[in-house]
């Protein structure tokens, strides 16, 4: 007995150098003999000699440590290595690699954890066992714990585990399987900041035909009711069957369920007769064929690459998430917390008892800063400004609160229908190949993706850096020729203007948009400060990105000295600085930059970070939540010193010489503005003509004072727009009139100023 012990506390010690636990029995305690008045003698009894006992190497502990080590690192084949012949015989490695991982799989482990307890090993005898404890951090299911025992074998010379189902987890001995019920709570909706909505869970249904069960003189009736419910033209409609089989079933498109309701009555003949199938289902619906998708964005499958991190997250592999905009943004929430019931099966398949069960935790919706009409009005006016315009293409707007950051209404053409990424939709094939093989890039949001020269506009940081640098005030006068030659004669840089300006001060320099004056103003600032004019464009928040949630953006380009020698391999030049100060060479700017930079200048300097998401849905007992504007900076101008930017503002829209009086003549809301001409690298036209046209901007704000007569209107500014056209010409001509016609859809008059390039083509 003595000899034993000692062998079990010489283990204990190797053990806790190992850093293992080593629980012992104490030996057990004989009590004193009591002494009998009349004892009997006992018999002498002469014990056979012991048998030498067999020598068994030491490790059992070691072993038992390897195999939970390789388990902790998912090395299930040096897990098998460590295992008995006999346990080997009854599996092969693959099988017992895949049950391991099944069942980790069910339970949606993530990290497994091991803790060695106690060893057991009886001197003279061939097995010994280890007791650990286990645990699972899972995804789903919280942590799981058990205390577990590994038996060991010596055999062949070394210590092997005795292996049995029971060593994944004690309840698969015998067998048994896990299996995971997963509970997913319904997608929650996104909404506008009125609560009309945007993208819903509801039922979509399939319009289909089978063209031989049409009767002839019926068609263009059924043609025109499938136009009403689906917005598409009846030939359109008609060209999607016109060539299929008689009897074939020719799924059309898909429609609310809402939309078809209405209609119902009239189409049940055309039903009836097995011409017009239609056939719902649940699915995720984007409003009005989607409005808003840049915002909004969409949701899709999980890519194969991030499917580890989908898992991670508690998710079962093969959901629709969201992929872009506010879905992505907002997965947490709309897609709520994954629960789920963890069950044990017996080897026949039957359900043995519930081993964990986890609620699922309720989505939340969210409610964008958008205003659903004012937005579709917006894409409206967009759209029909760039498809009737000669040269347009492309563009964006972007409307804000100037007073949070709220943005009322964004909108990128070309634009795309975000129910298209629905892989059950009848259109999804042909008009998602349409979208990604679109040389538009309809995907691409350029309010916040797209980056260009932002041209004049650029000069209200100019003006500003003038100012701050104490070599210009606001009535520093300039003589402009139409040509200036600062940098030597034959670098001599013409005005827009043919003849140039004349006599002008700094305030008057905005407001006309003289070239030359700013010219100069670049060329003083370079040698006041070849920094201050980029540090002034940063404090206007340009060069970085805004930080607007839900949204993938580009922080544009300032360029300064140590800018252009890291990504030029170049060293600042005078005419770097020229060329900055009227938003040109390196400078490129988002639409949404410009619309915060314009807020900023309407409110007073206050710099607010871009906001898209105004509340958070109540869930689970969290309350509503809404979302406050927060401050990122002020601008680095003097109270006076903006008051004179924002004289000139308006003054560009009222006084005489003002680059877009002509646009604003008897609008009744005043506005005050900048527009902008930028010089781009030529693109091509769809019939294979150079187009040289510059970027047009109009960026401003209105009211930009007060409006008798309109009670509704506030005297103070209220909303900050920019509008942003890819080569189609000159601000004034082309951003300023789509400026207009937001103004007016946002203030309600009607009926719209038309543009000029429809009244005279």
């Amino acid at each position: 007995m003595m000899r034993l012990r000692s062998w079990l506390l010489a283990l204990g010690v190797g053990l806790s150098a190992c850093g293992l636990q080593t629980t012992i029995a104490p030996p057990a305690v004989t009590a004193p003999p009591v002494q009998s008045p009349t004892a009997t003698p006992m018999p002498e009894i002469t014990l056979a000699p012991s048998p030498t006992p067999t020598q068994f190497a030491p490790g059992a502990d070691g072993v038992a440590t390897a195999y939970l080590k390789a388990w902790e690192d998912g090395d299930f084949v040096g897990m098998y290595s460590l295992l008995s012949r006999t346990s080997q015989s009854l599996l092969d490695q693959e099988t017992y690699s895949e049950r391991y991982q099944s069942a980790q799989k069910a339970a949606t482990v993530l990290k497994v954890k091991t803790r060695p307890l106690s060893i057991l090993q009886h001197e003279g005898e061939s097995t010994a066992e280890v007791a650990f404890e286990l645990e699972w951090r899972t995804a789903l299911l919280g942590e799981i714990r058990r205390e577990m025992t590994m038996p060991l074998v010596f055999e062949g010379g070394r210590w092997a585990v005795s292996w049995s189902d029971a060593l994944i987890l004690p309840e698969l001995g015998g067998g048994n399987s896990l299996q995971l019920e997963y509970h997913i709570p319904a997608r929650a909706g996104i909404y506008d900041r009125n609560g009309l909505g945007l993208a819903v869970e509801g039922t979509a249904v399939t319009l289909g035909v089978v063209p031989g069960s049409i009767e002839e003189e019926e068609q263009d009736t059924l043609l025109a009711l499938l136009s009403q419910m689906t917005g598409m033209a009846a030939e359109e409609i008609h060209a999607l069957y016109a060539s299929a089989d008689p009897n074939w079933y020719v799924p059309l498109t898909d429609v609310p369920q809402d939309a078809v309701a209405p209609l119902l009555d009239s189409l049940r003949p055309f039903i009836q007769a097995g011409g017009l199938q239609l056939r719902e289902r649940k699915t995720r619906l984007y409003r009005d064929g989607g409005v808003a998708p840049h915002v909004v964005g969409y949701i899709g499958g999980m890519p194969a690459e991030q499917l580890d991190e989908w898992l991670a997250r508690g998710y079962r592999g093969d959901e629709r998430v969201g992929v872009a905009g506010l879905e992505s943004w907002g997965e947490s929430y709309l897609g709520g917390g994954r629960g789920g019931t963890l069950y044990l099966l017996s080897p026949a398949g039957d359900v043995l008892s519930t081993l964990l069960e986890v609620p699922a935790q309720a989505n939340r919706s969210i409610y964008a800063t958008l205003d659903k009409p004012f937005q579709m009005g917006v894409e409206q006016i967009l759209a029909n400004a760039i498809q009737t315009h000669p040269d347009g293409h492309a563009g964006a707007v972007v409307v804000m609160d100037i007073a949070s950051g709220q943005i009322l209404a964004m909108a990128s053409y070309p634009d795309y229908d975000p129910n298209l990424f629905d892989p059950i939709n009848p259109n999804a094939e042909s008009g998602l190949r349409a979208i990604l093989n679109s040389p538009g890039q309809a995907l691409v949001n350029r309010a916040t993706q797209g980056v260009y020269p932002p041209g004049s506009v650029f000069k209200i940081v100019s003006m500003s850096a003038a100012l701050i640098s104490g070599a210009y005030l606001p009535d520093t006068g300039y003589t402009c020729t139409g040509t200036w030659d600062g940098l030597g004669p034959y670098f001599a840089k013409k005005d827009w203007l043919e003849g140039g300006h004349g006599y002008i001060s700094l305030r008057q320099a905005l407001t006309f948009s003289c070239d030359p004056y700013f010219y100069e103003v670049g060329l003083t600032l370079d040698q006041v400060d070849t920094f201050l004019l980029p540090e002034t464009a940063r404090a206007y928040g340009f060069g970085a990105p805004t930080g607007v949630l839900g949204l993938l953006e580009d922080g544009g380009t300032i360029p300064d000295p140590e800018w252009k020698l890291t990504t030029q391999g170049e060293g600042w030049a005078p005419g770097d600085s020229v060329n900055m100060a009227i938003g040109q060479g390196f400078v490129a700017a988002t639409p949404l930059q410009v619309t915060s930079m314009l807020a900023a200048v309407a409110n007073g300097g206050t710099l607010y970070r871009p906001l898209l998401v105004h509340h958070l849905g109540e869930g689970d007992g969290v309350p509503e939540e809404t979302i406050d504007p927060e401050v990122m900076g002020q601008l680095p101008v003097s109270a006076e010193q903006l008051a004179v930017i924002q004289e000139s503002l308006h003054a560009v829209t009222t006084e005489t010489g003002g680059t877009a009086v002509h646009r604003f003549r008897y609008l009744a809301i005043p506005v005050a503005g900048k527009t902008g001409t930028a010089e781009v690298a030529p693109t091509y036209r769809d019939d294979g003509s150079l187009n040289e046209e510059p970027t047009a901007w109009f960026a401003g704000y209105a009211p930009a004072a007060a409006t008798p007569g309109w009670d509704q209107v506030p005297d103070e500014p209220e909303i900050a727009i920019t509008v942003m056209i890819e080569h189609a010409g000159e601000g004034s001509a082309v951003a300023a009139p789509i400026f207009r016609q937001i103004v007016e859809l946002y203030y309600g008059i009607q009926p719209l100023t038309p543009f000029p390039w429809l009244l005279n083509p």
